[in-house]
């Protein structure tokens, strides 16, 4: 998870970030009258998963 984009891989949550962007996979949040925020930056470094440890 990053920045409440939830995938399996980095692909993934890069996907979700440019669709949350151009507005192509989110919908409007109906009520709020602002604009859409911007999600931050990707880290210069490829997004790991963290495992689970039970």
């Amino acid at each position: 998870m990053w920045w409440n984009f939830i995938g399996r891989t980095g692909e993934e949550i890069t996907r979700a970030r440019e669709d949350w962007m151009s507005t192509a996979r989110f919908g409007d949040v109906h009520g709020y009258a602002g604009d859409r925020l911007r999600a931050p930056e990707l880290p210069a470094l490829p997004l790991k998963a963290r495992g689970r440890v039970r």
